[in-house]
């Protein structure tokens, strides 16, 4: 039944050119992230500091920053992993024309994929920024400020809050990556969906609007989800060894062995 699932994705994929591959957390649990919404998970054990709340007070900044560098330290110690590589090099191949992802780990750009097929609809944690210039700053930069001065950093060009590059919990989600997303989701010839519980919206959307586009739903996912009914193909595996799988068959496709 596998080995069938993988034969007839690796025949998706190598057909495909506008594909859009959508990610989720396990997309990077094999890397060591852990994935921080799942039981015992980071948000389990921390009730989420609403974006509100950031706001309106500089100790609940603190707060905040406090809990992030906990899960900076991890992000920042992992590598890409056999599933980041596998898209990457379907971008590479030309099958692949953008990666939407719900991941703040910048691993697809650290797997080689360029900035501009890679669309961060939940923002980026490896950097910082200022809500009011926009002026990036480093994570390592927060620490800082915050071991020297014991406050929550901020900006050094305009003295406004300095927030990790994130979009928190009550943020409103950014509207060029969400417009690019739909655009490129509307444009695509196949949607592939790994990784994701496609529990939280409205990242969960752009596969149904992948389906209701007519668009082949293909859900690559460890556990079922809610969306599994919409899809013309759902593989409940690991993502790095089924995408290994595929990309074995995929490559020999576009040697000309394979047809």
């Amino acid at each position: 039944m596998f080995e069938e699932q993988i034969d007839e994705l690796a025949g998706l994929v190598q057909r495909a050119r506008r594909a859009v591959v959508f990610t989720g957390a396990g997309i990077s649990t094999e890397c060591g992230i852990p994935d921080f919404r799942s039981p015992g998970g980071f948000w389990t054990r921390y009730k989420p500091i609403e974006y509100s709340a950031f706001l309106a007070s500089e100790d609940t900044r603190l707060e905040a920053w406090r809990r992030f560098l906990m899960i900076h330290e991890t992000i920042a110690k992992a590598e890409p992993g056999p599933s980041h590589r596998a898209v990457a090099r379907l971008v590479q191949l030309g099958h692949v024309s953008h990666v939407i992802t719900q991941n703040i780990d910048g691993l697809h750009a650290a797997s080689g994929i360029p900035a501009e097929r890679i669309i961060e609809i939940h923002g980026n944690g490896t950097y910082a920024k200022c809500l009011s210039c926009g002026l990036r700053h480093e994570n390592d930069w927060v620490k800082v400020v915050i071991a020297e001065a014991g406050r929550a950093p901020a900006c050094s060009g305009c003295g406004g809050i300095v927030k990790s590059a994130t979009i928190s919990f009550g943020q409103s989600m950014p509207e060029q990556e969400m417009a690019d997303a739909k655009a490129a989701t509307l444009n695509a010839d196949l949607f592939i969906s790994i990784g994701s519980s496609l529990q939280v919206f409205p990242a969960a959307g752009f596969p149904v609007l992948a389906s209701q586009n007519r668009t082949p739903l293909v859900i690559l996912n460890r556990e079922e989800t809610g969306l599994d009914g919409l899809a013309k193909l759902v593989i409940h595996a690991d993502s790095g060894p089924a995408l290994e799988a595929v990309m074995a068959r995929v490559t020999m496709g576009d040697s000309g062995t394979l047809q």
